[in-house]
């Protein structure tokens, strides 16, 4: 009896402690400035990592595998934790699982920052990687409490969803500059004064909300949904770096067994991990779906643009980062736009014909050439990024606003968790197509009087074909790099198109599934 008056006391205390207006005010657009910092941050912290390799490579002297891990293992353990951290945000409160992210993500940051083996930077990184499973279902949560009308949480999730790419595109550019004047490290201490601002002023400007009702974390649970994601994405990581292997799809395997073994422990649960109810509602399983397979098909192509910006084009990392603002505009322009024409229009529609504009600049990407210049591919991009946008967007408002508020921190962790398996599957299928249609082409053409080892290193990839430029005679390397840049370009138009495909099934699929989904503008 004690127990219920105190419940009781509880939760009418959070109602009056976390009640917010149906309409936010100042307090909470500047909340999310501050909530939109560990999205901008963690992007950055992955683009300028891929800067950093070759100069902590020189300074560390990792392993080929270490190597693999330290870039790697952030992915894998953010991946893992999503589903765990989004339950514990639950429990014991948003605003207070965020602090402690950030504390740890700052400390995480300087112990990678200064890492003087190979073996204390994958721990370091690890470390980072949990931090940043703590952030990602926090900060998407707190959006969901903190703006309650439909109009102005799209608005807000649209700005929390351009940090993604405003970060990835500027990380390259403040990395590169960073590099030039300092070591390596410093690229990592970017993100430290933005968490000691977030530290300060999240407790002034952000609520605390939590499921009362919520009871102690399932370890059982949490285990297997670590077990199976990590299974899954660690499979489908290595199949796109080292090629299909049946030891990965048995791993692959285990996974989704364990995966099945988990929902049907969740099924059983009064309190589950994660309450699979949600699944049934038609706007949360759709657009969960959609968005899933939208990450698929931005990831693969982004890691191809950029690499052919720098290995065909011959590009500095710094000046392709530039080259690559005006994709970042096309996503701001997209993200931004959504949500006002969802006010008065079904998300379904939106979205479906969003898509149908993305797949317009696909076929553009399917017509770049080597020797074609830039203006095809930065219309193109562009374009796509446009029509792409939109699907981020309201997937992940449609995702969020579906599930009940003391559910939020499951609902985004299960929101992310989505996007990091679409993001890894992309990269798997796309980087596969491409790799077979760049060894097909190559391998069907080299000149007759390239040694064994040049044709073996040229087969195998771009890179490799322009590692080996430099150990052949003048005319044979520029016969060997014309091919091999024609045959990764090739590798880039086939998979616009196999993209193109997909965006347009894509678009039906939206509107079947979205089509009950009214827009936010009607009551």
């Amino acid at each position: 009896m004690n127990n219920n008056k105190k419940k009781m006391k509880a939760e009418k205390k959070q109602k009056e402690s976390v009640k917010i207006p149906s309409k936010a005010g100042m307090k909470q657009w500047i909340g999310l400035a501050v909530l939109a910092l560990p999205t901008l941050i963690m992007t950055m912290d992955i683009s300028v990592l891929f800067l950093a390799l070759p100069h902590l490579a020189a300074d560390l002297a990792p392993s080929s595998t270490q190597m693999l891990w330290i870039v790697d293992i952030y992915g894998f353990v953010l991946a893992g934790f999503l589903v765990i951290m989004g339950k514990l945000a639950d429990r014991i409160g948003r605003r207070k699982l965020l602090m402690i992210g950030a504390t740890l993500f700052g400390i995480a940051s300087i112990l990678v920052a200064y890492s003087n083996s190979a073996e204390m930077l994958i721990v370091s990184r690890a470390l980072l990687g949990i931090a940043g499973a703590t952030l990602m279902p926090s900060t998407l949560s707190l959006i969901r409490h903190m703006f309650q009308d439909a109009k102005q949480r799209s608005s807000a999730i649209s700005v929390w969803m351009m940090c993604f790419v405003v970060g990835s595109v500027i990380g390259p550019i403040v990395g590169g500059l960073m590099l030039e004047w300092f070591w390596w490290g410093s690229v990592f201490l970017l993100g430290v004064p933005f968490m000691l601002l977030l530290l300060v002023t999240g407790p002034v400007l952000l609520p605390e909300y939590k499921d009362l009702k919520s009871e102690k974390l399932d370890l059982i649970s949490a285990v297997m949904s670590l077990l199976a994601i990590l299974a899954i994405v660690y499979g489908i990581k290595n199949i796109a770096e080292q090629g299909f292997q049946v030891s990965l799809v048995l791993i692959i395997a285990a996974g989704l067994l364990i995966g099945w073994a988990f929902v049907h422990r969740q099924n059983r649960m009064d309190d589950p991990l994660i309450d699979m109810r949600l699944f049934r509602t038609p706007a949360f399983s759709g657009a969960l779906c959609i968005l899933l397979l939208g990450l698929l098909t931005i990831s693969g192509l982004n890691l191809y643009i950029a690499q052919y910006l720098q290995l065909v084009q011959a590009l500095s990392p710094l000046i392709a980062g530039l080259w690559l603002v005006p994709f970042a505009a096309g996503v701001i322009i997209g993200s931004i736009a959504a949500p006002l024409i969802a006010r008065r229009i079904s998300p379904a529609y939106v979205i479906g014909i969003s898509l149908v504009i993305a797949s317009a600049g696909l076929l553009f990407l399917t017509q770049v050439e080597p020797t074609s210049g830039l203006t095809i591919l930065i219309v193109g991009s562009v374009i796509f990024a446009i029509g792409i946008s939109p699907l981020t967007v309201l997937g992940t408002d449609l995702i969020v606003g579906s599930a009940p508020p003391e559910k939020a921190g499951s609902a985004s962790a299960i929101s992310e968790t989505s996007a990091e398996l679409g993001a890894a599957l992309g990269i798997a299928i796309m980087g596969s197509i491409a790799t077979a249609v760049y060894q097909r082409q190559v391998s069907g053409s080299l000149p007759a009087d390239v040694s064994s080892s040049a044709a073996e290193a040229t087969e195998e990839s771009l890179v490799g074909a322009l590692e080996v430029t430099d150990s052949v005679p003048a005319d044979t390397a520029n016969k060997l790099l014309t091919l091999a840049q024609e045959a990764f370009t090739n590798g880039i138009n086939t998979i616009a198109a196999v993209s193109a495909v997909l965006v347009i099934l894509l678009a039906i699929f939206s509107v079947i599934m979205l089509r009950h989904v009214r827009p936010s503008g009607e009551e």
